[in-house]
């Protein structure tokens, strides 16, 4: 860790945002070399004003046609390969913010290492994301384990003859996923189960872990554990792969909307070409500067 005045992130401007109540910061770090290290990423959700759950880094295109090409961090400081609703603030960032942005409405194409993700303005504060074909192979998701049908695998909680959660359906979005199928998400204890499943040796990468109820086949109510970073109030990949699981399992339609926590998403994994979209609000909350005092701690 360099010395805390020579931090490159000291006075570095953010956004605070969220999505619909996932915490989002985004940082451009345009035209500068500098890549955020995972102290840095732990010190900022640590300081006042710009806690996150996913920390969103703007750096400079690295593929032709492209916007941007987007770092995401969790507030543990490891790095995840996607996140909807951090992109959706990406966007916002990107098109309205006067100082990131070159302001309009035309769509745009960013990158991350899950691949590229094309954002859509459909109002002044709803914008969709593209989140590309789900990865359905125990070893693109991936498992330890070779599933063949990945739509339910042998996992579960609790006594053999009455588990209290058993057989999710496992999906990648860019990230893991693990989707259990319940009646109310809300009588379970996430904050304990959730850490328990994020690291079962079965997931060599973590995953994050989703507790979802299909109330009518276009309606989805969902609870996500995320990993690296706990319990969320929303979490779009998770929305997107709770459908992507409850269509396998012929639970939903191929469009519903899923309610969580912070609110709802539209989702739709669209037949004709198998991709994800999503659709919802985002807020942006306030602007700030990273301080010198922010990265003394983690110096």
């Amino acid at each position: 860790m360099t010395a805390t005045s020579d931090n490159p992130l000291v006075h570095r401007r953010f956004l605070k945002m969220n999505g619909i109540g996932n915490e989002i910061v985004v940082l451009d770090l345009r035209g500068s070399r500098y890549r955020v290290q995972p102290q840095d990423a732990r010190a900022i959700a640590g300081s006042d004003g710009a806690f996150f759950d996913q920390l969103m880094v703007l750096h400079d295109p690295v593929s032709a046609g492209t916007d941007a090409y987007v770092r995401i961090y969790n507030n543990d400081g490891s790095e995840a390969g996607a996140c909807g609703n951090g992109t959706r603030c990406v966007g916002w960032a990107m098109m309205a913010d006067p100082e990131m942005g070159a302001g309009g409405t035309r769509p745009l194409l960013v990158e991350t290492r899950a691949g590229l993700l094309p954002i859509t303005r459909i109002s002044d504060v709803a914008f969709m994301v593209d989140m590309g074909a789900p990865r359905l192979n125990w070893q693109d998701i991936p498992t330890r384990d070779p599933f063949f049908d990945t739509s339910g695998i042998e996992l579960q909680i609790g006594p053999i003859d009455d588990p209290i959660l058993h057989t999710p359906g496992v999906v990648s979005m860019g990230n893991p996923h693990a989707v259990f199928f319940v009646d109310d998400p809300y009588r379970f204890d996430l904050a304990r189960i959730g850490p328990m499943l994020e690291n079962h040796p079965i997931f060599p990468d973590r995953a994050n872990i989703s507790l979802a109820a299909v109330v009518r086949p276009d309606h989805i109510i969902l609870r996500v554990w995320e990993r690296g970073a706990g319990i969320t109030r929303a979490c779009g990949s998770g929305a997107c792969a709770a459908l992507v699981a409850a269509v396998r399992r012929d639970l939903a339609l191929r469009k519903a909307t899923v309610s969580l926590p912070g609110g709802d998403l539209v989702i739709e994994w669209r037949e004709s070409d198998g991709h994800v979209l999503m659709t919802g609000p985002v807020e942006c909350e306030h602007e700030g500067q990273f301080g010198a005092a922010v990265f003394g701690a983690a110096a």
